[in-house]
């Protein structure tokens, strides 16, 4: 598959399935200390592998089978019916630049078996949760899944989150520096990230 900008590609899976308190639940997965987002708090994904690809596939075709396959080797679950919620251009300051389609998909009735080479421990919450426990730092997360929990904390269910993905939304990310540190910006707005706790002023 040639890539546009000769970026690595990587697709993530985003579950969803209703709260039993109303809107909806998400499942997360914590980092290993050691590696790549360690000791964050991501959704299963991962890198598109040649075992992903298809000659002539688009990809977008080749990140949703990565995802899948990721949250397969992940957590245990089967998953099907992805729909792409979001693409994501890091910045160019990071060290690793990786461009990474989000994808959101019903959550499967089985319960995750976590792998453990690849997972501390999981959680099913409330996007209001999860952001609530980075805000205490709790929690730690990366600007893309504070920014996908921020956009799925108004959906009043899962239906609701997947007829939200009808057209995927474009995040070029530039990182601003700033006396508190660095904030992120977008076309839709700024993640004031200087300081616990974060917030998003849109554009």
């Amino acid at each position: 598959m040639q890539i546009p900008d000769g970026l690595p590609v990587a697709g993530t899976a985003v579950l969803v399935r209703d709260s039993a308190d109303g809107g909806i639940e998400v499942l997360m997965i914590r980092r290993p200390a050691q590696g790549s987002f360690a000791d964050a708090w991501v959704f299963p994904g991962g890198k598109v592998e040649d075992s992903d690809r298809r000659d002539g596939a688009e990809e977008i075709d080749d990140a949703r089978r990565a995802a899948i396959r990721e949250t397969r080797e992940e957590v245990g679950l089967e998953i099907d019916a992805l729909r792409p919620l979001s693409q994501w251009h890091p910045p160019a300051e990071a060290p690793t630049r990786i461009r990474t389609w989000f994808f959101v998909a019903p959550a499967p009735d089985a319960s995750p078996v976590p792998s453990p080479e690849e997972v501390v421990e999981y959680a099913w919450t409330t996007p209001a949760a999860a952001l609530a426990r980075h805000a205490t730092g709790e929690w730690t997360l990366f600007p893309p899944t504070w920014m996908t929990l921020h956009g799925l904390s108004v959906a009043v269910d899962a239906d609701a989150a997947l007829v939200a993905a009808s057209a995927p939304a474009l995040f070029r990310t530039r990182v601003i520096p700033t006396d508190a540190g660095r904030d992120f910006a977008w076309e839709q707005g700024r993640l004031l990230a200087g300081g616990l706790p974060w917030r998003f002023v849109e554009a």
